[in-house]
């Protein structure tokens, strides 16, 4: 029953600033890590930003220094600051909750519908 619904992208000249948003609809009790993923035509979707439940983030080496990964925990939230943005940034961004669920607590993995974003140069 859990659903995550972004929102955010769209389209911006390089240079600009896009943040997303991505908040989690329905129960999520105990969150592991939140992240974004993107996925560019053509190729494989890859890791952008990751926080932990202890706040620890991890970037890919491409966005250090101009996106940002942050989270509103009472929300059940996690956005995507992005400056300074570059033509290959250009991809599907998805948000990604990965949580424990069930009795064993099993890591499962809940994904967003993805959002357009489109850097012109």
């Amino acid at each position: 029953q859990v659903q995550l619904v972004e929102s955010g992208g769209g389209l911006v000249q390089a240079g600009g600033s896009l943040r997303l948003s991505c908040a989690a609809s329905g129960s999520i009790f105990s969150i592991n890590r939140m992240g974004w993923y993107r996925q560019a035509p053509g190729k494989q979707r890859v890791m952008v930003a990751t926080i932990t439940s202890e706040g620890i983030t991890n970037y890919a080496d491409s966005v250090k220094g101009r996106f940002t990964i942050s989270r509103d925990n009472a929300k059940n939230t996690v956005f995507l600051q992005m400056n300074s943005l570059k033509p290959e940034d250009t991809a599907v961004y998805y948000c990604n909750f990965q949580v424990y669920r069930g009795v064993w607590r099993t890591l499962y993995d809940y994904w967003g519908q993805g959002t357009q974003v489109t850097v012109s140069s």
